[in-house]
């Protein structure tokens, strides 16, 4: 009997799995603190998790619409009107509740965009924007924003512009560098945007991550720019529900439509019970919950900044998020992996290489560390580093 060749189709053959999770199995090898992969495993607040379970009690348990529940699109809508400042969102044409935010951004590509068209995303990046355009077909174009505060300047955009660019992913809050993109760059951005007629994606999953009193601002409100921007967001981050994979799209309606039927297409819906939990859960949510859990996470930032600090591993301080870039100079290795491997074996705590979210070399003195955990652990974790 013959063997079937093995195959990798041309779409993924540049991608490789993930230094943030390649990082997690080498530190469960360990036994280790994982200060590398962004799971949140804080708790979830109590009124999400008893109308999730009760949604699953009723069996709430079939198909929901492609574009998801209706009460979960409307409250949608209003919180897109009241902390977003994006005026009169029809939940029912313009909302599309997806399989994470991952998920709607997968959908956006492959709704909005075509293979051999360009996309400006600006690194440090995540990597799975990059890796989603890559498998899409599309060509990211690459915009380096340095430390320490990963300031935008329009020579920085008008040096990218190419025949064949189409769109700009905007992450903010951003993730790995903490970069709170302000009203005056989303300007930069919507002008550049209007003046070449592109789309513009952005991902806004840790909007109420915001510190030093920093508002968090979306570039869909700013002029010129509803209509031609896809707005993602999500709640695994606000509520610590990583695994329960939901997020949304909001955008004009010739724009949510195209997204609604890719999202039909790939993931017929959301988890149904899911959304009816969380729908419910949203309404008895205390608005000072928001307000809380940014100030607990900028407490747990100066902690572990104040660590870095002290071992000389310069943090470059996020503005918010819940990550933080170190470099990692001081200790000499040749590489970012080298880095983050001997930070590991040498106080157990693992970090994630800064050159995965880079298409240049500008990462390779860089490391990250999440610092969403409890404070037991991320207090274990800052006395593990000091062994440095």
């Amino acid at each position: 009997m013959g063997s079937v060749k093995q195959r990798r189709s041309k779409r993924i053959a540049d991608l490789t799995q993930s230094y943030i999770r390649r990082m997690t199995r080498e530190c469960e090898a360990v036994n280790g603190i994982n200060l590398g992969q962004g799971v949140c495993d804080l708790p979830t607040p109590p009124e999400i998790l008893s109308a999730a379970s009760q949604a699953v009690l009723d069996d709430r348990s079939v198909y929901s619409k492609f574009e998801g529940i209706d009460p979960l699109r409307r409250t949608i809508a209003a919180k897109a009107r009241d902390f977003n400042r994006i005026p009169d969102v029809d939940p029912d044409t313009e909302v599309v509740v997806t399989v994470g935010s991952s998920g709607a951004f997968h959908c956006t590509v492959e709704a909005l965009f075509d293979p051999g068209d360009e996309i400006l995303v600006f690194e440090p990046f995540y990597g799975y924007h990059v890796n989603v355009l890559k498998a899409g077909g599309l060509r990211p174009i690459f915009v380096t924003l340095r430390p320490p505060d990963w300031r935008l300047d329009k020579a920085l955009l008008e040096q990218a512009l190419s025949p064949r660019l189409r769109g700009i992913v905007v992450n903010t809050p951003a993730n790995p560098s903490g970069k709170v993109f302000t009203r005056r760059e989303l300007d930069l951005i919507g002008a550049f945007c209007r003046k070449h007629d592109l789309l513009a994606v952005t991902d806004e999953i840790y909007e109420y991550i915001t510190y030093d009193g920093r508002p968090h601002e979306s570039l869909a409100s700013r002029p010129g720019m509803r209509e031609r921007t896809v707005t993602i967001s999500g709640f695994s981050k606000t509520f610590s529900i990583t695994g329960w994979r939901l997020g949304y799209a909001l955008a004009p309606p010739d724009l949510a439509g195209p997204i609604g039927l890719v999202n039909d297409l790939f993931y017929i819906c959301a988890p149904t019970p899911l959304q009816h939990g969380l729908a419910e859960g949203l309404l008895r949510i205390a608005p000072e919950y928001y307000r809380d859990m940014a100030a607990e996470y900028e407490r747990k930032r100066d902690l572990l900044c104040t660590a870095l600090d002290r071992i000389g591993l310069h943090p470059h301080v996020p503005e918010g998020a819940y990550y933080v870039l170190a470099d990692v100079g001081a200790l000499d290795a040749h590489t970012a992996v080298d880095a983050a491997r001997a930070l590991l074996r040498r106080t157990g705590v693992a970090s994630v290489p800064g050159s995965s979210f880079y298409a240049s070399g500008a990462g390779d003195r860089l490391v990250r560390f999440c610092y969403a955990k409890e404070w037991p652990v991320l207090r274990e974790a800052c006395r593990h580093l000091a062994s440095l």
